[in-house]
């Protein structure tokens, strides 16, 4: 089977997931929609969790890239986290049922997808670091720091996908707002 017909289950498998959460995705389904037969996905995955991996996969790898790619825009230290955290954000409010695959449980450890998520992490800790290098961020613990960040961007999204945050009604803020919000705190916390 050519490598195309993997990305072609991948993707009517994220539809699939987008559509109805991972109840909805079947490999007879997936089969169907990416135009192969229903034993095609078995020849790629083992089963539906392997299936769902690769999606985590490659939706960690797109963030991933994106976010690799900010530094590259010549930007201040302190700009590209805040595009950084907007990236986060935007992909997780447009993909909510993606966002909580890749965080969520897995039963299974998958070498694809803790090689990606590795990656996206290790990419997201260098954009922190060097924020505080920069002096926007308070120095200290990276992987603390970028575990707060993370934890705002999560629940954010969290109380908003869920209709506990909007602006004007609950919270009075989207996730992009509190992340800005957090950040102006972190900028102006004395450093010395």
């Amino acid at each position: 089977m050519a490598p195309h017909t993997r990305e072609l289950l991948l993707s009517a498998a994220a539809e699939l997931l987008d559509a109805g959460g991972r109840e909805a995705v079947t490999l007879r389904e997936v089969g169907r929609r990416a135009g192969v037969s229903h034993n095609a996905p078995y020849k790629h995955f083992a089963n539906k969790e392997a299936l769902l991996a690769g999606v985590a996969a490659r939706e960690l790898t797109r963030l991933g890239a994106s976010l690799a790619a900010l530094p590259e825009r010549d930007l201040p230290a302190g700009a590209v986290l805040r595009a950084a955290l907007r990236e986060y954000v935007g992909w997780a409010l447009a993909y909510p049922a993606r966002f909580a695959l890749v965080f969520g449980v897995w039963t299974t450890e998958f070498g694809d997808l803790a090689t990606a998520a590795d990656s996206s992490r290790s990419t997201l800790l260098g954009i922190v670091e060097a924020a505080q290098r920069a002096g926007q961020l308070p120095p200290g613990d990276t992987e603390r720091m970028t575990g707060l960040l993370q934890a705002v961007v999560h629940g954010g999204v969290g109380l908003a996908v869920t209709g506990h945050l909007a602006v004007g009604g609950k919270g009075n803020a989207d996730p992009d707002g509190l992340v800005d919000d957090l950040l102006g705190h972190l900028c102006a916390v004395p450093t010395g």
